[in-house]
């Protein structure tokens, strides 16, 4: 899957990436949106910077994340 800057994801299971921690297990079930994809890398297996409500900012694997809506769309 391809993100982009402003997609809303939801952290939706754990990744069996192993840069996965366990405090990351509470972000099952969060919703935030995308504010850096690393377009650049092109790599599906990077970590991509995730802003989660009430959460802070986090770098999380890709498997880990479902996406909700493309840009503004409802």
């Amino acid at each position: 899957m391809q993100f982009q800057r402003g997609n809303k994801i939801e952290v939706y299971k754990k990744s069996d990436d192993e840069a996965w921690e366990d405090y990351m297990d509470d972000f099952i079930g969060c919703h935030g949106f995308v504010t850096d994809p690393d377009t650049t890398i092109n790599d599906p297996d990077a970590l991509i910077e995730i802003s989660l409500e009430g959460r802070g900012t986090h770098r999380l694997p890709q498997d880990c994340l479902k996406l909700l809506t493309q840009n503004g769309d409802r």
